[in-house]
């Protein structure tokens, strides 16, 4: 019986199409409204720095649809992520790639998110932003700088991508909707 009803639930999931909540955090001016408004809009807006949230659902992929939270990156905001984090299905952390001076930073905001109790096992895709910009560091650099190699208790994808151009964006989306839906099947739902 048990069998059955799983199959049933899978088959009704291939239907409905996959929803989640995804928490789309990083340092501030590391790029995450731009992100979110270039796949909402598939355009590049004018940002001002975000002092709150700003949620927005979008469907990236076929049947996926995401609600992102993006939480402003201040200081005296990032006190406030943990607010957030309860039902949390995935997390996007933006990382400024240009702006190496700050990658010890990010990797502390980062390390600190994903070692809460809310956030346990929850898949982490890291955007490396900025990618266009002269100086911009490689990837390799970024999850060095940031420790990911060490992450233990997260499936992970690290991506380079821009968000004024929205190079790369498809494609994270994708890994991160592929690792939810594991994460999803092994919960049961």
């Amino acid at each position: 019986m048990g069998i059955l009803l799983s199959r049933v639930q899978e088959m009704l999931s291939n239907f409905y199409g996959m929803q989640a909540r995804i928490l789309l955090l990083g340092l501030d001016n590391a790029g995450k409204t731009t992100i979110i408004y270039r796949l909402k809009l598939n355009e590049t807006v004018t940002t001002i720095p975000t002092l709150g949230f700003n949620v927005e659902t979008v469907e990236p992929i076929r049947n996926v649809t995401f609600t992102l939270w993006d939480v402003g990156g201040q200081v005296r905001i990032r006190a406030l992520w943990r607010h957030y984090q309860s039902n949390t299905d995935g997390l996007v952390f933006v990382v400024d790639s240009a702006d190496p001076e700050r990658f010890e930073e990010a990797g502390a905001e980062l390390e600190a998110m994903l070692g809460a109790d809310l956030m346990q096992g929850v898949p982490l895709v890291l955007l490396a932003n900025k990618q266009d910009l002269p100086g911009a560091r490689p990837i390799t650099d970024i999850v060095e700088a940031l420790g990911l190699r060490k992450l233990q208790g997260h499936k992970w994808h690290v991506q380079g991508c821009c968000a004024v151009s929205g190079q790369g964006l498809p494609e994270a989306l994708e890994k991160l909707a592929e690792m939810v839906k594991q994460k999803q099947k092994a919960r049961g739902l």
